[in-house]
């Protein structure tokens, strides 16, 4: 009997266990405070137990151990102090070395940024220092040495003179059974503000001679950075009679890079005479150049000896394509258009020559 009372009671007892198991309260007790896992050492070099020990110090952003308060430890220093190398911080904890106290910071850089600069500071008294010496190269080569260069870059900077010699028409004409030639240029010598200018012009057909020639000697002075002011004599020397006439006129560069230049003339009976003239350089190519050209005469009165009648005594046109082999020597082709006008184109027709029409051009533009 007492033997299955025993067995009775172990028998609800084990019935009763795992119910009583389901209702047990995990809780911590009121009053127990329960620590986070800490989290694990990012540190690899330093596991939690060395630095626990002072074995060795985590890195920044490394976690310490937990339950382990280092600061609690005998003989802990601070962070700061790692900056000794002469005290590591595993000997600081455990007591064999004292880590000297840390340099206060270098704030130098900071007060550098804060300092007045530039603008911004205070005008001083201080002498200018000395300039430099024009003649820098004496220090080299001597006094002596750069006295005649000197001398030299003076002189030709200053007031040397120069000179130059182009033809900018020098031509065959091909047209119908009347193949004739023409000139055109100029020379001059001198400096930036005065020169001498000898111009000339004409033409003529072959094998019957010349029909126009003129030459003019004039003075030349720069009245601005692209113009030049001309005075001066022309000569005829055909058609007769030979005219001889005081020349006033302009030449110079127009916006654009137009080549412009005028003249009025009064010849020694009275006569009046005005020339319009100007062509511009198209550049294809470094080498190649597009150069179209215009030409106006104007008379103010008849001129029956010469065959001139007053206006718009005749007019050329031209287009001419020339390759620069080298800067100063350039063969050209082209076409010209040349056309008389009023009473000189009357007397043309009176004459039995022909007022005007186009021809082939060959020919060289030459300067040195």
């Amino acid at each position: 009997m007492n033997g299955f009372a025993l067995l009775t009671a172990s028998s609800a007892l084990a019935i009763a266990a795992p119910a009583t198991a389901q209702h047990m309260d995990h809780s911590p007790a009121q009053g127990q405070v329960v620590a986070p896992s800490a989290p694990p050492s990012a540190d690899p070099s330093c596991p939690p137990e060395h630095a626990a020990m002072g074995h060795c110090a985590p890195t920044k952003g490394s976690a310490a151990p937990a339950g382990h308060d280092m600061s609690q430890m005998g003989g802990a220093v601070p962070a700061a102090a790692a900056s000794d190398p002469s005290c590591p911080p595993e000997h600081a904890a455990m007591g064999h070395c004292t880590p000297k106290p840390a340099a206060p910071a270098d704030r130098s850089q900071d007060m550098d940024v804060l300092a007045p600069s530039g603008t911004a500071l205070p005008a001083g008294n201080a002498p200018a220092p000395a300039p430099v010496p024009a003649t820098y190269a004496d220090r080299i080569w001597g006094a002596d040495a750069m006295a005649p260069v000197r001398s030299g870059l003076m002189r030709e900077h200053g007031g040397m003179s120069y000179s130059q010699v182009m033809l900018n028409i020098a031509e065959a004409q091909f047209r119908n059974g009347r193949d004739g030639y023409r000139w055109g240029g100029e020379a001059w010598f001198g400096g930036d503000i005065n020169r001498l200018t000898i111009k000339s012009e004409g033409e003529g057909i072959f094998r019957e001679g010349v029909e126009s020639a003129e030459v003019q000697a004039l003075y030349s002075r720069a009245i601005g950075p692209y113009f030049n002011f001309q005075a001066g004599v022309r000569q005829d020397f055909q058609p007769k009679p030979r005219r001889t006439y005081a020349t006033v006129g302009f030449e110079g560069l127009a916006p654009y890079w137009f080549e412009v230049e005028g003249a009025v003339f009064l010849s020694d009976k009275g006569d009046v005479l005005g020339r319009l003239e100007g062509y511009y350089d198209q550049r294809i190519t470094q080498r190649l150049i597009l150069q179209p050209r215009v030409e106006l005469n104007l008379s103010a009165q008849d001129m029956p000896a010469e065959r001139i009648g007053s206006g718009l005594v005749d007019a050329e046109a031209g287009l001419r394509l020339r390759y620069e082999l080298k800067r100063e020597f350039a063969p050209y082709v082209g076409v010209s258009w040349e056309r008389k006008f009023g009473d000189t184109a009357r007397f043309a027709r009176a004459d039995g020559e022909d007022t005007g029409g186009f021809s082939f051009v060959a020919g060289v533009r030459v300067w040195f």
